[in-house]
C-alpha cells in the first residue's frame, strides 16, 4: 500500500510536467504576424492623428489642442518605431526557426534516405523556410 502513494505522485509529476510542455505560446511565424497586424494598426493610429493635427482650425484651435494633437502624434510614432523594431525581430525569429528547423531534419534523416525520400521529408521545412524568408522580403519591399 505504501507504494501507491509514491506511484501517484509520480504520474501527477509526469502529468504536471507534460502540460508545462505543451504550452500556449506561438511560433515565431505567428509572433511575426502579429507584429506586422500591430505595426499596421500603430502606422493607421499614426495616420488618424496626424490627420486630426493637420484638420485643426488655424483661426480657432488653441495653444492646448495643438498641444495635444502633437502629444498624440509623437506617442504614435513611437508606437511605430517600436512595431517595427518588434517586427524585425520576430521575423528574424521566423527565419531563425525555419532555417533550424531544416537543419536539423536534415541532420535527422537516416544514412540510407533516398534523395526522394529525404525532399519528401524535408517539404514542410522547406515550404516554412520559403514563406518566413518571402515574409521577411516583402516587408523589407526587396527588388
Amino acid at each position: 500500500m505504501k507504494r501507491f502513494p509514491a506511484t501517484a505522485a509520480a504520474i501527477a509529476a509526469a502529468a504536471l510536467s507534460l502540460s508545462a510542455c505543451s504550452s500556449d505560446d506561438s511560433s515565431p511565424q505567428e509572433e511575426a504576424t502579429q507584429a506586422a497586424q500591430q505595426l499596421c494598426t500603430d502606422l493607421n493610429t499614426l495616420k488618424a492623428d496626424n490627420a486630426k493635427l493637420a484638420a485643426l482650425n488655424p483661426a480657432s484651435a488653441t495653444k492646448d489642442q495643438l498641444k495635444d494633437a502633437f502629444d498624440a502624434v509623437q506617442t504614435d510614432w513611437e508606437n511605430v518605431k517600436k512595431s517595427a523594431s518588434s517586427l524585425r525581430q520576430a521575423e528574424r525569429e521566423a527565419l531563425e526557426d525555419a532555417a533550424g528547423d531544416l537543419k536539423s531534419s536534415y541532420q535527422d534523416l537516416p544514412g540510407d534516405t533516398t534523395g526522394q525520400q529525404a525532399l519528401t521529408q524535408l517539404q514542410p521545412q522547406i515550404q516554412k523556410l520559403d514563406q518566413s524568408a518571402t515574409a521577411a522580403s516583402t516587408q523589407l519591399k526587396c527588388p
